[in-house]
C-alpha cells in the first residue's frame, strides 16, 4: 500500500449500486507524499480490479477474498473509478447487475472486517 495503516483510515462502504473503498490520511494532509502514494495506490487497485485481477487482496489476506470470483466473471458489468480526495483517494465500484452488486457487498464486508475498518466515511 505504501502508507502507514496506523496513520491512515480505511473505509469499505456498501452503496445501492455497489460501494466504495476509501483510504485517507487521518490528519490534515501535511504529508503530501503520503496523499500522493494513496492516490497512486487507489488508481492501481481500480486498474487491477477492472482487469479482474484480485491478487492484491489475496496477498494481504492469504486467502481467496469472498465475492472476487463473481466480480471476476461479471467484470464487464462492473466499473471501478479512482477518485482523488483531499486527504487520499477512493475506488468507487458500480454495477447494475444484482449478482455483481451482491458480490461487491460480500467483498467489502470481508475487507471491512479484515482491516477492522469503519463502515462509513470518517468526518472531514
Amino acid at each position: 500500500m505504501g502508507v502507514d495503516q496506523y496513520t491512515s483510515a480505511h473505509v469499505f462502504e456498501d452503496l445501492p449500486d455497489g460501494g466504495r473503498i476509501v483510504l485517507d490520511e487521518r490528519e490534515p494532509a501535511t504529508d503530501t507524499s503520503g496523499v500522493a502514494t494513496i492516490r497512486l495506490h487507489m488508481r492501481d487497485i481500480a486498474a487491477s480490479f477492472r482487469a479482474g485481477d484480485f491478487t492484491k487482496p489475496f496477498q494481504v489476506h492469504a486467502q481467496v477474498v469472498p465475492g472476487t470470483a463473481v466480480m471476476t466473471t461479471h467484470r464487464a458489468a462492473i466499473t471501478y473509478d479512482a477518485i482523488d480526495r483531499p486527504r487520499g483517494g477512493e475506488v468507487r465500484i458500480r454495477s447494475g447487475d444484482p449478482a455483481a452488486v451482491a458480490a461487491i457487498h460480500e467483498f467489502l464486508a470481508f475487507q471491512s472486517s479484515g482491516h477492522h475498518a469503519a463502515g462509513h466515511d470518517p468526518p472531514p
